[in-house]
């Protein structure tokens, strides 16, 4: 039985692993708290980790029914994410470790979104290949064994789930501006305005040419013509906007999967949640050949479960962390476990 713990950003998570099977996910969410701000502040992050880690632990363990002597590791997140954020995470983590004398396993944030697709069944088989898009990151990677990861592409600039963000504080929607674009977009027509799509060379991403174009389209009208223009075309503008992002996104995973040959394809992060990236990307294995491997709307998320996953596959492996582990707010995708 394992403890997963998760703090890297504003979410305060925590779940606990049988085996392969999830006895609890817990997330505080501080979304409410930050959303007055357009974005997560560091420091009240922060501060709200400190103040939630641990009832949100006891909650995840009382939730499936566990002691603390019933566990026999434990795996935190060490990186990449907001510095503060991931202290707390780790400080706490390598002391109740300690206690337990159990081992503490350290977890890339971004292999727990590549392991996801691990949390439940169906799981593909290696090597897949995996779109990882969040907030902070746009990649594609092509996963092995053995933890071997080779990134095939990343963005240049914004993430995706970076410029749903600020796509949304442009046509005036609340934070996280992603799951309200995805909800109006269902309404909207995506015709109503061809937004660019930028192709880079190789499979790199750039979205910040996108939310430019979005800025200059709205300072084309006047205040009075954007709120009309808002008032009666808000969800087409979503639409528009969500089509040019999940063109850019399908269009990448199908040269990819074409040129590595990969048979199962993978799909995580928060944007995963978007229902038009699901689908789009469905039809582009169901015309194309290959599996699609989608984590369950609450793993897509940032979570404990992902970290618990991960956190068991690299103890099976063999792999512990000392007890000098600090926290690598710029962690990167390595090739070796």
């Amino acid at each position: 039985m394992l403890l997963g713990i998760e703090s890297s950003c504003d979410d305060t998570a925590a779940a606990v692993l049988e085996g392969e099977t999830v006895r609890s996910s817990v997330v505080s969410s501080q979304a409410d708290l930050h959303e007055a701000y357009g974005g997560v502040v560091p420091e009240l992050a922060s501060r709200n980790h400190q103040r939630l880690i641990v009832p949100v632990v006891q909650k995840a363990l009382s939730e499936a029914g566990a002691e603390p002597d019933d566990l026999d590791a434990v795996a935190v997140t060490v990186g990449p994410g907001l510095p503060g954020s991931l202290l707390v995470g780790l400080s706490f983590g390598k002391a109740f470790a300690r206690s337990l004398d159990v081992p503490l396993v350290g977890v890339n944030h971004l292999e727990g979104h590549l392991y996801s697709v691990d949390i439940e069944a169906p799981r593909p088989p290696r090597p897949y290949l995996c779109l990882i898009v969040s907030g902070g990151h746009t990649e594609l990677v092509l996963v092995e064994e053995d933890f071997q990861h080779t990134v095939l592409g990343r963005t240049r600039d914004d993430a995706a789930g970076e410029a749903f963000d600020k796509v949304a504080q442009l046509f005036g929607l609340g934070y996280p501006g992603g799951p309200e674009i995805d909800e109006r977009a269902q309404r909207g027509d995506p015709s109503f305005h061809d937004f660019p799509r930028s192709r880079l060379d190789g499979f790199d991403f750039s979205f910040s040419g996108l939310k430019t174009s979005v800025l200059y389209h709205l300072r084309d009208f006047s205040d009075a013509e954007r709120e009309q223009l808002f008032a009666d075309h808000r969800d087409d503008l979503c639409a528009s906007f969500q089509a040019a992002v999940v063109d850019v996104l399908v269009d990448a995973v199908r040269r990819a999967a074409d040129e590595t040959g990969a048979a199962h394809v993978a799909v995580v992060g928060g944007v995963a949640a978007n229902r038009e990236l699901r689908t789009r990307v469905e039809t582009a294995g169901s015309e194309d050949g290959f599996a699609v491997h989608v984590p369950d709307f609450r793993y897509c998320m940032d979570n404990a479960a992902m970290i618990a996953t991960a956190g068991r596959l690299r103890l099976d492996a063999g792999f512990t962390a000392p007890p000098t582990v600090d926290i690598d707010s710029g962690l990167g995708l390595s090739g070796e476990g």
